[in-house]
């Protein structure tokens, strides 16, 4: 495993210890000799007072299987044992996710059941903040979940967006081959990431995925807090239509997929043959008016009619596509030959004739024509316009992330779909049983600490229910095309079901356990990372090695965000 992914699961820990220090830190700054603020205190005094800290009063038992305790030590280290389960549970989904994708494909078990399940441990950690004790219990605890409601959102798009660019660095150039060579270190322009154009629509999904967090803060916004019960159901109904229509999206997705695939494939067989005339072509294939030049391409066909019946078979144009050699592409020449027929063969003979190709390749001559905007007016002289064609559709199809993958053949699929099963339901039981004893460490440590709960579960509870931060890392180590759109679609993904499916869980239990909506500046921030990273996202497939400094930024901008809207200026 990479050293950067290592470092992960040392960030929770890292986390606990700065609150430890805020914590210490707090109290000797207020201690005082003679009523004078002790600026500085010998290293006894420290070691006194965090053995104070350890020793414990009465305190309320949980079902958990740790002993209570009301001192912030003692609850730092239940934090970190019920942190580490809920990320041993995490990671049981996200394993057992895998594996049942690898092996019934994606499509309804792909788009539907998975991320469901991949969402889960956050939706779990929400219910246990809402559910537990009395409505002023609950109210209480509830910003834990809006704490890691807010902190999955931020910790995904800034520290593990960035650390992806990172690690999956490569050297841009402005081939589209997107090779794995790294030789030019950190340069902030030089190097960097590329993705396929699915990951710019997974990005604009998201970030149309915080409409729900704008309609609940409308009545604060308009000062009518009268309606908040009514904005909250509002959203809560817009969130699950949201829902499904993500989930409907990603069951449709493959499908949608393969035939913009094949179109691509279409146009570059289309391109290519365009390219191959133009070569080899006696005369050019427009004439001064910029009509299809007949003559020519007529002298065109007698050199592809190899055995000269006056017609294009099959075998002659499979002979054609093979002489040009498809490089770029992977090509089944078969289907190439079957999409020529449909585009020539008006007859349904299945041959072509000279007519038949005359009127094929006019149409092929306007639709490239129109494509590239004829540039300027020698452009049909020059053919020009077919070079520009031809490179766009490269371009194109390159964004499209067709690439083969070699898969592992399953030798008793069943048996695995049935491991896999199992350890979704051991995550599954795991995240249920060991949620609300992480709620409580985290509400006692606020309690003893006197910081914030929403700041313990903003920067601490997002490492351990998220599953994405290894395997995002490790995925992007591997700098390819494929695996980098991979490893950001999955963290756009994530964002969207937990701004929709962790959000409804999270409104359902405001509106139905009638508990206030006031989380201004929690909404605010999710806006302001996911609106800024969902428009960074959504019109670009190239990021050089300064859009992470970018990311990295916006991590502690957010927390002081936090703090200053609500300790400075009352929000909350």
């Amino acid at each position: 495993m990479p050293m950067a992914s290592k470092l992960v699961y040392f960030l929770p820990l890292f986390s606990l210890i700065l609150l430890l220090l805020a914590a210490t830190g707090e109290s000797s700054n207020t201690s005082s000799t003679n009523g004078v603020p002790s600026v500085s205190r010998p290293l006894a005094d420290y070691l006194i007072n965090l053995i104070n800290l350890i020793s414990s009063e009465t305190c309320e038992e949980t079902y958990g299987f740790l002993p209570c305790t009301n001192t912030v030590l003692g609850n730092i280290f239940l934090i970190l044992v019920y942190g580490y389960i809920m990320f041993f549970a995490a990671k049981c989904l996200s394993n057992g996710c895998e594996a049942l994708l690898e092996i019934l494909g994606p499509g309804i078990v792909g788009g539907l059941f998975l991320p469901v399940l991949s969402c889960l441990p956050d939706t779990i950690i929400i219910l246990a903040s809402g559910l537990s004790g009395s409505t002023e219990t609950a109210q209480s605890q509830v910003s834990v979940g809006m704490g890691l409601l807010a902190g999955s959102t931020v910790m995904l798009l800034t520290l593990l967006w960035g650390s992806c660019v990172v690690v999956g660095k490569w050297d841009l150039e402005e081939s589209f081959s997107g090779g794995p060579k790294d030789t030019k270190g950190f340069n902030l322009t030089g190097s960097g990431v590329r993705t396929d154009i699915w990951t710019c629509y997974a990005a604009r999904i998201m970030a149309i995925s915080v409409i729900p967090f704008i309609i609940a803060q409308l009545p604060q916004v308009l000062k009518t807090t009268s309606q908040s019960r009514i904005a909250v159901l509002a959203a809560l109904i817009v969130s699950v239509s949201l829902l499904v229509s993500y989930c409907l999206y990603q069951v449709f997705q493959p499908w949608i997929q393969r035939r913009r695939l094949a179109f691509a494939k279409r146009k570059h067989v289309m391109s290519g043959i365009l390219q191959h005339m133009r070569r080899h072509a006696l005369g050019r294939l427009l004439t001064d008016a910029g009509e299809p030049n007949i003559e020519v391409i007529e002298k065109m066909f007698r050199l592809i009619d190899v055995n000269q019946d006056g017609y294009l078979s099959a075998n002659e144009l499979r002979a054609l596509i093979i002489g040009i050699q498809f490089e770029e592409v992977n090509l089944d020449i078969d289907d190439a030959v079957n999409k020529i027929m449909e585009d020539f063969d008006t007859s349904q003979d299945h041959r072509i004739d000279v007519n038949e190709f005359i009127q094929g390749i006019s149409r092929w001559l306007d639709e490239a024509k129109h494509t590239t905007g004829y540039g300027t007016e020698n452009d049909h002289l020059t053919g020009k316009f077919i070079q520009d064609f031809h490179v766009q559709t490269k371009q194109e199809h390159a964004l499209l992330g067709d690439k083969d993958e070699e898969v592992e053949q399953l030798t008793n699929p069943k048996w695995e779909a049935f491991k896999a099963v199992l350890v979704l339901l051991l995550g599954t039981i795991i995240a249920g049983v060991f949620a609300d004893p992480l709620v409580d460490a985290v509400d006692n440590f606020s309690t003893a600490s006197g910081i914030p709960s929403f700041f313990v579960s903003f920067v601490v509870l997002p490492f351990a229910s998220s599953s994405e931060t290894v395997s995002s890392l490790v995925f992007a180590s591997r700098k390819r095309l494929r695996m980098i759109s991979l490893t950001f679609s999955q963290i756009y993904g994530s964002v969207t079901m937990s701004n929709i499916l962790s959000l409804s869980v999270f409104l359902a239990l405001v509106y139905f356990r009638n508990l206030t909506w006031d989380f201004s500046s929690e909404v605010l921030v999710i806006l302001v990372v996911c609106i800024i990273m969902g428009a960074f996202a959504s019109f670009r497939t190239t990021f050089p090695l300064w859009t992470c400094l970018v990311s990295f930024a916006l991590y502690p901008l957010s927390i002081v965000l936090v703090y200053v809207l609500d300790y400075v200026f009352g929000w909350s």
